[in-house]
C-alpha cells in the first residue's frame, strides 16, 4: 500500500495566463500558494486479483486499463505501462469542482504513487511535466499549467511560463511575520456551488485562440496585475495586494459570462461593505470558494458571510508539494506487480496476418519487378 498527500492551491494573481492559447503568444505568469487541504491517493497491488479497482465518487471494477472510465487514472496507468492488477482509492478534504485544482492534485498524487510503486522516484518537476503531458496533450483539456505545478511544488510559488511552454518555478521566501500576516488576512468562504470549469475555460480558450482583442487584452492585464501582486507581496505591501485583487476580479469577470453571476456579485459587494479590501472567486469562476483579503473587522466580515449562508474554510499555507506519506508494499505484492509487468513484456507480438499466396503473386505481377513486397511494417 502506498499513500500520497497532495495540497490544493489558491491562485493569488495571474490566473488564466497559464492557458496555452495565451502563453504561446505572450508568455504566462501565475502566483499561487499551497494550502493545508489535501487529496489523498491510496494505491495497492493485489497479490492474486489481476483486475483494476478505481474508487472515487463511484467504484470501477474492470479487467484492463483500457476499460477504465476515470480518464486521469487510465492515462496515468498507461504512462507507466500498467494494464492490470492495481487498486486506486482517492479521498479529498474538499469537494471537486470548487476551483482549488482538485483534478491535478489527483493526477500528481497518483503519478507520485506510481513512481514509488515502480521504484523510480519522480522529482516535483517530473511530476508536474508528466501531469501536464497527460492533461494538455493526451486528454486535450482546455486548462493551464499552474495546477499541476502547484500540486507538485506547494508553497508560495511564482510560475513563469515561456512561449514554448517551459515553466520556471520560483519559491518566494518571505519573512515569517509577513507570511503569517498574509495567511491570516486571506479568508475563504464556500459558496456551496460546484461547477465544471471545463465549459468556462473552453470559452475563454476558444476566444484566445481566435485572438479576440477583448479577451487577449484582459488576459494581458491580468498578467500585469499578477506581476504587480507578486511585487507588492515581496515588498510587504499587503494592503496593495488586497486592492489589486479587487482590480483583478473586475478584469476577470470580463473574460467570460460564466465567471460570475448575480449571486456571486451580491456576496462580493456584501463582503466589500463589511471590511474586505478585495477578493475573487477561486479557479475559473462560476462557483466554489470566494477568496477575500481583509485586514481589519474580520469578525464583522465573518458574521456577514455567515448570515448570507456561506461557510468559512479555515486553512494554513502548505509549504510542501505532493509527497509519499506511507510506503508499505508487501514483498508478495511487489513480486506480483513485477510478475505482471514481466508477463506483459513477454506477451507475443501481434504480427499482421499473413497474406494469401495468390495476393502476393498478384502484387508481383502488378509491380512488374519480379519481387513480392513484404506485408510486415
Amino acid at each position: 500500500m502506498i499513500i500520497t498527500k497532495t495540497p490544493f492551491r489558491l491562485t493569488l494573481g495571474g490566473g488564466g495566463t497559464d492557458l496555452p492559447s495565451f502563453y504561446r503568444e505572450h508568455g504566462g505568469f501565475v502566483l499561487a500558494v499551497g494550502i493545508d487541504k489535501h487529496m489523498y491517493l491510496n494505491v495497492n497491488t493485489p497479490i492474486l486479483d489481476d483486475g483494476i479497482r478505481v474508487q472515487y465518487s463511484r467504484t470501477e471494477l474492470v479487467q484492463h486499463v483500457d476499460e477504465v472510465q476515470h480518464t486521469l487514472a487510465r492515462e496515468a496507468l498507461r504512462l507507466f505501462g500498467i494494464s492490470n492488477g492495481i487498486e486506486i482509492v482517492s479521498v479529498a478534504d474538499i469537494p471537486s469542482g470548487t476551483g482549488l485544482g482538485s483534478s491535478s492534485c489527483y493526477l500528481v498524487g497518483l503519478l507520485n504513487a506510481l513512481h514509488t510503486l515502480t521504484q523510480s522516484p519522480g522529482a516535483p518537476e517530473t511530476l508536474a511535466q508528466e501531469a501536464c503531458h497527460i492533461e494538455l496533450e493526451r486528454l486535450r483539456k482546455p486548462i493551464g499549467k499552474q495546477d499541476q505545478y502547484m500540486a507538485a511544488f506547494g508553497g508560495l510559488t511564482k510560475l513563469e511560463i515561456a512561449k514554448n511552454g517551459n515553466v520556471r518555478s520560483t519559491r518566494l521566501c518571505l519573512p515569517r511575520e509577513l507570511m503569517e500576516t498574509l495567511e491570516h488576512n486571506i479568508l475563504l468562504f464556500y459558496t456551496g456551488g460546484v461547477r465544471d470549469s471545463t465549459k468556462v475555460l473552453e470559452q475563454q480558450n476558444s476566444s484566445a485562440e481566435k485572438k479576440l482583442d477583448g479577451v487577449l487584452a484582459n488576459l494581458s492585464q491580468i498578467k500585469d496585475i499578477g506581476v504587480e501582486i507578486c511585487d507588492a507581496i515581496v515588498r510587504g505591501n499587503l494592503h496593495r495586494f488586497g486592492q489589486l485583487l479587487d482590480v483583478h476580479w473586475e478584469v476577470k469577470k470580463r473574460l467570460s459570462k460564466g465567471v460570475s453571476n448575480p449571486q456571486i456579485d451580491a456576496w462580493y459587494q456584501l463582503a466589500r461593505r463589511n471590511g474586505a479590501i478585495g477578493g475573487k472567486i477561486s479557479g475559473a469562476g462560476g462557483g466554489g470558494f470566494l477568496m477575500l483579503y481583509c485586514e481589519q473587522n474580520k469578525a464583522r466580515l465573518r458574521e456577514a458571510m455567515r448570515r448570507a449562508g456561506l461557510r468559512e474554510l479555515n486553512f494554513r499555507f502548505e509549504f510542501e508539494g505532493s509527497k509519499v506519506v506511507f510506503d508499505m508494499v508487501s514483498r508478495d505484492g511487489r513480486l506480483a506487480h513485477i510478475h505482471r509487468q514481466e508477463s506483459r513484456a513477454r506477451a507475443p507480438i501481434a504480427w499482421p496476418a499473413p497474406q494469401p499466396l495468390s495476393d502476393l503473386v498478384g502484387k508481383t505481377r502488378e509491380g512488374g519487378n519480379g519481387k513480392a513486397s513484404s506485408s510486415l511494417p
